[in-house]
């Protein structure tokens, strides 16, 4: 018997193929694969960082009054800022395991062009290529997560391990880098990424299902045209992406939302400070390490672990700031039952004033020759924990407030960042030469001072600001119209 004519649904609600539907276990081990992948491709854009002195001495690059070796790193930055702008709407429309498994390929073979390299712009050119496919696949497992689980704890887990991965993966690179510098030569990062990336490839081919909902019906609704005579369709394989409707989505909503929209404004100068500080680190650290410490580019590596340990910290801390905002649901008598997008930032005040700026400043003033270096170092820790705080404070409550609009307002927010980490370490190295070690790392520890008080003010008014808000408000008004039809 054929099927009628239209387009095609779930089979009920309990369908299997419905990614929502698939068991925890299967779920977890997606997320876990595409957490830990954003985690290694993260380690791409830093590794390099601790390879600097050998990397100037193969190309006749100077430093001494210009950072000219961050060019690689600044260029993979930029990259990273504008390319998930265009692929990420296209990874979702044509089906996420495919377009991974290309753009994870493309990037292995464009790190073998910085294996070889016979001169600087080679690495440069070449980064900007890898910076790109480093910025989509790593942005899209935010995608893959939300494709996956409902509203509730699991999801808002899986976000913050995301999170993690992001802002591990890049303190994590110049420890990685150091370790291989040290005992072999720098073309070895590159060449040992490809071998690691290599060996996952396999793992995300047979790991990683596709999980966008869409795709996945219109996979189902191919496979009936072609056993049917019926013209069955996915309701969304009937709609066509125009050039117009992606320039749109990606490029010109974010800008729109980035200029009007004060929240993603805000947010997002708090989170690329954030971001930026953390590639900074890739440079002051070795300033202040080597001049205090006289330590070698080993010793300024391995002590940016300690960026790494204050983010699993913030991880672990991440737990109980769910607990808070799932117990918030109890008050809200703006949308009963559901959780106050404010209760997102609990932790993160205090982790921005005592972790973020308090850290800076810690940092600062133990910036001493005579002061054992894990003084400073603990200062590294508490940085790293106001970071991953902030930043997954900044992502999760947009996600929250904006709803139908979270991905534009997250894109405007994540160019800011991506933008701002291209360029402020450019400054670094003249800025704790003018200033020194201690006043260099207090002007940044005043700057984040300054930004610690968004939060606070979005905790005191935010209610009003949503309303006042047409993308909030609609998402608002959105959520509740759903929840009477539901009833």
């Amino acid at each position: 018997m054929s099927l009628p004519a239209g387009a095609l649904a779930w089979d009920g609600p309990n369908d299997s193929a419905n990614p929502f539907n698939w068991s925890k276990a299967k779920k977890w081990r997606i997320t876990l694969l595409a957490c830990f992948m954003t985690f290694v491709i993260q380690i791409n854009g830093t590794a390099m960082a601790s390879a600097a002195e050998q990397i100037n001495e193969s190309f006749q690059v100077s430093d001494e009054s210009f950072p000219h070796s961050y060019w690689p790193i600044f260029s993979w930055t930029l990259s990273g800022a504008a390319a998930p702008m265009l692929g990420l709407p296209l990874m979702e429309h044509f089906g996420v395991r495919w377009s991974y498994l290309l753009i994870y390929v493309l990037l292995i073979v464009f790190i073998i062009p910085q294996v070889v390299a016979q001169n600087f712009a080679t690495l440069i050119v070449t980064r900007v290529i890898t910076g790109g496919c480093s910025a989509t696949l790593a942005n899209i497992t935010s995608g893959i997560i939300s494709d996956m689980w409902r509203d509730g704890k699991e999801k808002s887990f899986g976000t913050s391990l995301y999170i993690w991965g992001l802002l591990a993966g890049l303190s994590m690179g110049p420890v990685i880098g150091s370790v291989v510098v040290h005992y072999t030569t720098w073309r070895w990062i590159f060449l040992s990424q490809i071998v690691f990336y290599s060996i996952m490839l396999p793992v995300v081919f047979f790991g990683l299902p596709e999980v966008r909902p869409d795709v996945i019906l219109s996979k189902r609704a191919r496979a009936l045209r072609k056993t049917t005579s019926d013209k069955i369709y996915a309701d969304v394989g009937k709609r066509s992406t125009s050039i117009g409707e992606i320039i749109r989505e990606t490029l010109i909503r974010p800008t729109r939302m980035l200029c009007t929209e004060a929240v993603v404004f805000s947010f997002g100068m708090w989170s690329a400070f954030c971001v930026g500080t953390a590639y900074m680190f890739t440079q002051s650290i070795v300033q202040v390490y080597s001049g205090l410490y006289d330590w070698t580019y080993y010793g300024t590596g391995l002590v940016q672990g300690a960026v790494v340990i204050g983010e699993i910290l913030g991880l672990v801390a991440s737990l109980g700031q769910d607990e808070l905002y799932f117990r918030s649901a109890r008050k809200n008598t703006e949308q009963p039952g559901q959780p106050i997008p404010e209760s997102r930032l609990y932790l993160s005040i205090p982790a921005s004033f005592i972790g973020l700026a308090g850290g800076l400043f810690y940092f600062a003033w133990a910036s001493y020759s005579s002061v054992p270096w894990i003084v400073p170092t603990i200062a590294l820790a508490l940085v790293g924990f106001g970071m991953f705080c902030s930043v997954t404070a900044v992502t999760t409550y947009i996600l929250d407030a904006y709803a139908k609009y979270a991905a534009s307002a997250i894109a405007g927010a994540a160019f800011l960042e991506n933008v701002l980490a291209a360029f402020l370490p450019l400054a670094t190295q003249s800025m704790y030469r003018t200033l020194g070690f201690h006043w260099a790392s207090s002007l940044l520890g005043f700057l984040a001072l300054g930004l610690s008080f968004i939060p606070v003010i979005l905790f005191m008014f935010g209610g009003k600001i949503r309303e006042k808000s047409p993308f909030m408000r609609e998402s608002t008004y959105e959520h509740e119209e759903s929840n009477s039809v539901e009833a």
